[in-house]
């Protein structure tokens, strides 16, 4: 018996509702997008140009693989190799996290902060897939900025993604943090996604999370606050006076990681940021004009006899 022959708009339609029986979170969507990817076409074209086109045997069997890793717990945007962050198309893949949009809020509150400064230098830190440090690069061509991260895996897809949007205007290293700079090197801005799920949550995540996104990327220690201890502390030798640092926060975390920043010397807090679901999400800070003694002496704004 002939193999039936499928629409491209009923392989869709189809799919949407196999997806949605599965209970998958988002099966239109992911279908959409998974369809688009394996008949190399635009979303759009499904609904329009290519809805009644008969789908190819290589594009059925390209659906069906693609369909059965997502069922597997497989995000979207690892099949597909990309996601859409502040406007702008990353390129993804399981060596960086997936930028989710309230990262954008991050972004946002960076441009606020440095649209009255003339040239000003700003270092992200953990920067996967450069979403933050490229989207602030491109809404910010005066800006001096760098981007550091622990992989060499993900340094190697984040300038990838400058190429594509900024060129040549970030500055890629690699280590540990504040590492890689030089003692006296000195930001306007910090920005940071660290992680931050406690290691005893990671089990718990959803699938395509706990099995896909690179832990190193998630594991804030036993209380989540592993990385932004050392984050926050380290921020104040590498900020200017009256310097910002922007970090962003697990929903759950507001109080824990306020108290921590009120208890280093220097910090002047400002109000929290919400993300787009009312959660609480951005921490800002900036470093006091002098900031604590240890810092003031590294910025030469100590005591002069």
């Amino acid at each position: 018996m002939a193999e039936r022959t499928w629409t491209l708009g009923e392989l869709l339609q189809w799919t949407e509702q196999h997806l949605a029986q599965k209970g998958i979170e988002s099966p239109r969507l992911d279908a959409q997008v998974l369809l688009a990817k394996a008949a190399d076409c635009r979303r759009i074209d499904l609904y329009g140009m290519r809805h009644g086109e008969i789908a190819s045997p290589e594009t059925r069997q390209a659906f069906r693989q693609l369909i059965a890793k997502r069922l597997e717990g497989c995000p979207v945007a690892y099949l597909v190799g990309k996601k859409e962050f502040y406007g702008l198309e990353f390129e993804v893949s399981p060596a960086v996290l997936i930028p989710r949009p309230d990262s954008e809020h991050v972004v946002m509150e960076c441009l606020k902060l440095a649209k009255p400064m003339a040239e000003p230098r700003i270092v992200d830190i953990g920067t996967g897939s450069g979403n933050l440090a490229v989207a602030v690069a491109k809404h910010l061509p005066h800006a001096l900025v760098t981007a550091i991260d622990a992989s060499a895996e993900a340094l190697a897809i984040a300038q990838k993604n400058a190429d594509r949007h900024v060129g040549q205007c970030v500055r890629f290293l690699q280590g540990d943090l504040f590492g890689p700079l030089a003692p006296e090197e000195r930001f306007e801005m910090v920005v940071s996604n660290p992680p931050y799920i406690p290691t005893g949550e990671i089990p718990k995540l959803a699938v395509g999370v706990r099995d896909y996104e690179p832990h190193l990327a998630l594991d804030g220690g036993p209380d989540g606050f592993a990385v932004f201890d050392r984050l926050i502390d380290q921020a104040r030798r590498h900020l200017v006076a009256g310097g910002y640092l922007v970090v962003e926060i697990g929903a759950l975390q507001e109080k824990s990681a306020r108290e921590r920043l009120q208890g280093l010397d220097g910090y002047e807090l400002m109000p929290t940021i919400y993300d787009y679901s009312g959660h609480p999400r951005v921490l800002v800070a900036k470093l006091a004009p002098t900031g604590p003694p240890e810092i003031a002496q590294a910025n030469g704004l100590g005591n002069r006899q």
